[in-house]
C-alpha cells in the first residue's frame, strides 16, 4: 500500500504536567549539554531513549507518553532532583561570574560583545558546525557563558545544516542532507511584542528583497541568535539562501555572509530592543564570513550624521577580527563586479558609495588580483584589532597579510594571536570528572572546568567558573591530579579505552550495513579493537593538508606496526571530506579500503559521520592522539587539546598549539623535513618514517613497558603530567579571559574615546597624513658609537644618533622617529630587533627639516647593526604600523646601518 504524502509539516509539543513545567527552561538552555545534573535528570526520565552521543531533551520530552509524565509528576525524588537542577540553572544565569567580579574591581569592560561566525558547534543537537571553527566558535560561548562575558552569539540556521556522511560499499564518500525543523531542535523563534516573528530584511538587485526570522538558542547565559531565510515572505531563491553550510556558488555564498553580516547586526539590535540587552560596543568577527558587518555599521553611523571615513574610525575602534585561515586558498574571494551588484542605492547599503566598499577588500599588494574582493582583507581593514589562533599561527597571519602593511618587518604587522583553547566541561569525560573529583572534591572540581583564574591553577576546574570560593581559600589546584594514584589512573584508561571499543563496535556494524553488508557476514566486528591494545586516533576534516593517508605511505610497514606480536597498536579513524573535494574523498576512500583487508580490519577502522557525539567518545578512549598536517598549516588543532584533557598524550608535528605548548612530558613531537629543497613527496617519506620510527621504538615500548606493579609507569607519569602542566593551558575559559583583558576591554576603550567630533576629527588627520606623506623623509643619519674602535664597539657602550628628517608639512607631533636595531645576517637584515625612540630637537629650518637625537644601547655582541624609520603617530592608533606607512633611509641619505659589535 502506498500511503499519502503530508502536504505540511509541523510538530506537536507535549503539555507538561505542572510539576515537571521547569524542564521546559531546562531542555531549551543547551547548558544541559556540558552540565552533568541535568543530563542525568533527563536520562532517568527515559533511559531507553536517552542516547548520550546524540542526546536531545526536547526530542525526549516530545517521546514521553502521558503516562510516564504523569508518572514522573507523582515521583518526590525525582521532582526533589528537577527542582535542585531549575535552581542551580537560575543561579548559574543570574548570579555574579568572573566578568561581575572584574567590573565590581574597578576594570574597564565593554558592556557587550557580538560575536559573529558562520557556524557554531554547541551540541550535535544543533547541527550547525562543519569543523574546527564552528565547535571553536561553541566552546567561546559556552566558556563566556561561565565566566559572565556578556556575548551575544550571531550566525544563520541552516535548515539541512552540514551533510551526513557515509560510505558506499566501494568506500566511497556519499552526502546526505536531513532537513532540521526549528520546532524539533533547541530553539525559540524571536517575536515582536505583538506575537509575530521577528524579521530583518536586506534589499536585493531588481528590487527583490532576502527576508530572515531569528531563532534563539540559549547557551548558558549567552543568547545565540540565527537568521533563518526558510520564510513565506521570500522567492524561491532567497528561501534556500541558507540551506547549506557551505554550499552553493559565489553568489549564493555572498548572500549568506551579507545575510550574515548586515543581517546579525540588524538582528542584534532588534533583539537589544526587545529584550533591553545592552548594545554591544564590541563586534568580534570569527573568520571574514560575517565582514560585511561593520559595512552595516558604518551605514547607521551614517544615518547619523557622520561621514564615511569617520564612520569607519568608529567602526574600526570597536571591532576585533579573528583569522583562522593558514592559506591564501582558504579566504572566501568574489569578483568584485559581484559585490559592487549587491550595494548601493539600487541595493544594499544605500548612502554608503559603493566607491568606498570596494576598496575595502581589494588585494593591493603584490601578488594580489584586483578584480577580487578578499573578505579577510576587508576583515582586517574594518578591525583595529585582529589575531591568530596560536603563536605560530599569529607569525604565520603576519607573514601572509603583511602585504598591507608595506615597509615593515612581518613582526611588526598588527596581527596578534591568542592560542584556542576547548571547554574542558564539553570535552572531558564523566568518568575522568569523577577522579578528579574524589581526589579534591565534587565542589572544588567543579569550579573551574572553565577556567576561572585560581591562584594561576586548578584542577579539572568548574564547570561554572565562578571565583566566589577561591576568595574563601578552597583548594582547587591542578596539581592535586598528581596525588591519584597510578592504579587509579590506569583502571580509568583501560575503562575508558574498553567503552571506546563498544562504540566503534556499534558505529562499524551500523556503517556495514548502509554499505549493504548482511548480518551473517559482520560476525568479525566483535574481535574489533582490543581494551588492552594501544589505541591511536586520528579525526578531522580531510583536506591534504591534514594529510590523513601519511600512516599509509609504508603499507607493509604500517601492517608490521598494528598486528606486532608483543606491541600491538591500533587506530581509530574519522574525518569528513568536503562534498566539492574529490581529491579528499579520494583520501577517504584510500584508507577504508585499507582498514578494509581482512588481515588488519581489527586493528584499524574508519568510522564514518564524524561529529561531536562520535568525538565526545573518541577522545576519552584513545591513549594516543595523531596529528601529522604539513606545517605550518595547522592553524591551531584543538582536537589534541581535548584528547590531552582526558588523558591521552599527543603525537604531533609541531604545528599550531603543540608547537608552542610541546614537552616531552606530554607526548611525541614527529621531526619534520622543512626547507623549500624538499619536495611534497620526498618531505612526506622522511616524516612518515619518522611517524613510523617513534612508534615502533618509543611510544608503543612505552606503553608495554611494566614495572614491578604490572604498571606502565612512565606513560602514566605522562599521562599525570599532561593533566597537572598541560591541562591549565588548553581551557576555553583561558582563552576567552585573554580575548576580554588584550582585545575585547582595549576595544570598547577605543570605541568610547571616538565621540563623533573625535571621529572626524581622527579620520581627518588620517586623510592629511597620508596626503602628507610622500613629503615626508629621513634625509641624513650620523652616529657616534661610545668605545669605538675602527667599526666596533663595546657591549654596554651607547650610539649617539642624530638624524636630519624632512616631515612634508607634518607637525612634529604627527609622527615618531624611531631607531630599529639588532643583530644583522650577511644581508645586512635586522632580526630580533628593539625600537628606541628619538627626541625632536631644535627649530626646523626653510626646507621643513627637523633634527632628532636619541642614544642607542649595545646590549648585544656580534654582527649588529641599525636603520632609522618614521611612523605616522597618533593618541588613538592601536600600533604605529596602523596606516601602513613608514619612511626609511635611502641610500643617500647618510650612515644607513653601520655599527658592528664583536
Amino acid at each position: 500500500m502506498e500511503y499519502a504524502k503530508a502536504i505540511r509539516r509541523f510538530t506537536v509539543r507535549p503539555v507538561l504536567p505542572e510539576p515537571l513545567r521547569p524542564l521546559h527552561d531546562l531542555a531549551r538552555n543547551l547548558r544541559w549539554s556540558w552540565h552533568t545534573e541535568t543530563r542525568e535528570l533527563f536520562r532517568s526520565a527515559d533511559p531507553e531513549g536517552w542516547r548520550p552521543v546524540d542526546a536531545d531533551p526536547v526530542r525526549l520530552l516530545g517521546s514521553l507518553s502521558a503516562g510516564r509524565l504523569a508518572e514522573l509528576a507523582r515521583d518526590e525524588e525525582y521532582l526533589g532532583r528537577l527542582a535542585a537542577v531549575s535552581a542551580d540553572l537560575q543561579e548559574y544565569l543570574e548570579g555574579p561570574r568572573w566578568y561581575q567580579d572584574q567590573l565590581a574591581a574597578g576594570a574597564e569592560l565593554p558592556s557587550a560583545v557580538a560575536y559573529f561566525s558562520p557556524e557554531f558547534g554547541v551540541t550535535a543537537a544543533l547541527p550547525q558546525y562543519s569543523g574546527g571553527l564552528g565547535i571553536l566558535a561553541g566552546d567561546h560561548l559556552k566558556a563566556a557563558s561561565d565566566l559572565g562575558v556578556p556575548l551575544v552569539g550571531v550566525g544563520l540556521l541552516y535548515r539541512h545544516g552540514y551533510f551526513r556522511q557515509t560510505l558506499s560499499r566501494e568506500g566511497w564518500q556519499q552526502e546526505h542532507y536531513p532537513v532540521l525543523d526549528p520546532d524539533e531542535l533547541p530553539l525559540d523563534l524571536v517575536r515582536e511584542p505583538d506575537g509575530s516573528a521577528a524579521r530583518v530584511v536586506l534589499a536585493l538587485p531588481g528590487g527583490r528583497s532576502l527576508h530572515a526570522c531569528v531563532w534563539l538558542a540559549r547557551v548558558g547565559r549567552v543568547p545565540l541568535l540565527l537568521l533563518d531565510s526558510d520564510v513565506e515572505e521570500n522567492a524561491p531563491g532567497e528561501r534556500d539562501v541558507t540551506d547549506r553550510l557551505y554550499g552553493g556558488g559565489s553568489d549564493h555564498r555572498l548572500l549568506q555572509e551579507m545575510l550574515l553580516g548586515i543581517g546579525g547586526v540588524r538582528a542584534v539590535r532588534t533583539w537589544c530592543r526587545l529584550t533591553g540587552t545592552p548594545e554591544p560596543e564590541v563586534f568580534h568577527t570569527n573568520e571574514g564570513h560575517a565582514g560585511f558587518l561593520g559595512l552595516e555599521r558604518i551605514r547607521e553611523l551614517a544615518a547619523t550624521g557622520l561621514d564615511f571615513d569617520a564612520a569607519l574610525e568608529v567602526v574600526r575602534a570597536g571591532t576585533v577580527f579573528t583569522t583562522h585561515t593558514p592559506v591564501p586558498a582558504g579566504i572566501d574571494r568574489f569578483d568584485r563586479h559581484l559585490v559592487a551588484r549587491h550595494f548601493g542605492d539600487d541595493a544594499e547599503l544605500p548612502g554608503v558609495a559603493v566607491d568606498r566598499i570596494l576598496p575595502l577588500g581589494r588585494e593591493t599588494y603584490p601578488g594580489g588580483e584586483p578584480e577580487l574582493f578578499n573578505m579577510a582583507v576587508m576583515g582586517l581593514r574594518l578591525a583595529q584589532r585582529a589575531n591568530g589562533v596560536s603563536t605560530l599561527h599569529g607569525a604565520v597571519s603576519r607573514e601572509m597579510f603583511s602585504g598591507l602593511w608595506p615597509g615593515f618587518d612581518p613582526a611588526e604587522v598588527p596581527i596578534t594571536s591568542i592560542t584556542n583553547g576547548v571547554h574542558a566541561p564539553t570535552w572531558v569525560a564523566p568518568e575522568v570528572f569523577r577522579l578528579g573529583a574524589r581526589q579534591v572534591g565534587d565542589g572544588p572540581a567543579r569550579q573551574v572546568l572553565a577556567g576561572a583564574p585560581v591562584d594561576g591553577a586548578a584542577l579539572f576546574g568548574g564547570q561554572e567558573g565562578g571565583d566566589a570560593q577561591a576568595a574563601a581559600g578552597t583548594p582547587r589546584r591542578w596539581d592535586a591530579v598528581g596525588g591519584i594514584g597510578d592504579r587509579e589512573i590506569w583502571d580509568l584508561r583501560r575503562d575508558l579505552r574498553g567503552q571506546l571499543v563498544g562504540e566503534v563496535r556499534r558505529r562499524l556494524y551500523a556503517s556495514w550495513r548502509r554499505r549493504g553488508a548482511g548480518t551473517a557476514e559482520l560476525g568479525w566486528i566483535d574481535d574489533v579493537l582490543d581494551p588492552d591494545v594501544l589505541t591511536i586516533g586520528f579525526a578531522r576534516r580531510v583536506p591534504s593538508y591534514k594529510r590523513l593517508t601519511l600512516m599509509l605511505r609504508d603499507r607493509d610497514r604500517l601492517r608490521a606496526l598494528l598486528l606486532h606480536p608483543t606491541h600491538p597498536i591500533q587506530i581509530v579513524v574519522a574525518g569528513k571530506a568536503h562534498p566539492a573535494d574529490d581529491g579528499g574523498k579520494r583520501l577517504v576512500q584510500e584508507l577504508v579500503r585499507f582498514a578494509d583487508d581482512p588481515r588488519v580490519r581489527h586493528r584499524i577502522v574508519f568510522l564514518p559521520d564524524y561529529g561531536m557525539g562520535m568525538a565526545q567518545k573518541l577522545y576519552p578512549g584513545c591513549d594516543v592522539w595523531l596529528n601529522n598536517p604539513l606545517r605550518p598549516l595547522e592553524a591551531c588543532g584543538t582536537s589534541g587539546m581535548k584528547a590531552a584533557l582526558n588523558g591521552c598524550l599527543n603525537l604531533s608535528v609541531r604545528d599550531g598549539w603543540w608547537d608552542e605548548w610541546f614537552e616531552p612530558d606530554f607526548g611525541w613531537e614527529i621531526p619534520t623535513a622543512d626547507g623549500s629543497a624538499v619536495d611534497e613527496d620526498r618531505r612526506d617519506e622522511l616524516e612518515s618514517g619518522a611517524l613510523y620510527a617513534l612508534i615502533e621504538d618509543r611510544v608503543a615500548p612505552r606503553f608495554y613497558d611494566r614495572g614491578p606493579e604490572g604498571l606502565p609507569d612512565r606513560w602514566i607519569e605522562m599521562v599525570r603530567s599532561t593533566l597537572v602542566n598541560l591541562g591549565p593551558k588548553v581551557l576555553a575559559g583561558r582563552m576567552v579571559r585573554e580575548y576580554v583583558e588584550r582585545l575585547y576591554a582595549p576595544a570598547a576603550r577605543s570605541r568610547r574615546a571616538l565621540a563623533p567630533q573625535v571621529a572626524q576629527g581622527l579620520a581627518e588627520w588620517k586623510a592629511r597624513v597620508r596626503a602628507a606623506w610622500p613629503g615626508v623623509t629621513v634625509d641624513h643619519v650620523e652616529s657616534v658609537a661610545g668605545g669605538a674602535a675602527g667599526g666596533s664597539a663595546e657591549l654596554g657602550s651607547t650610539v649617539s644618533l642624530r638624524v636630519r628628517v624632512g616631515l612634508g608639512g607634518l607637525d612634529p607631533d604627527d609622527v615618531e622617529v624611531q631607531a630599529v636595531a639588532g643583530r644583522v645576517d650577511s644581508a645586512d637584515a635586522i632580526a630580533d630587533a628593539q625600537v628606541f625612540p628619538l627626541k625632536p630637537v631644535g627649530g626646523h629650518d626653510l626646507a621643513d627639516r627637523r633634527l632628532y637625537e636619541g642614544p642607542l644601547a649595545l646590549d648585544r655582541t656580534g654582527p649588529y647593526g641599525y636603520t632609522v624609520r618614521v611612523l605616522p603617530a597618533h593618541r588613538l592608533l592601536a600600533s604605529g604600523a596602523e596606516l601602513g606607512l613608514v619612511a626609511l633611509p635611502t641610500e643617500a641619505t647618510g650612515e644607513g646601518a653601520g655599527v658592528i659589535l664583536r
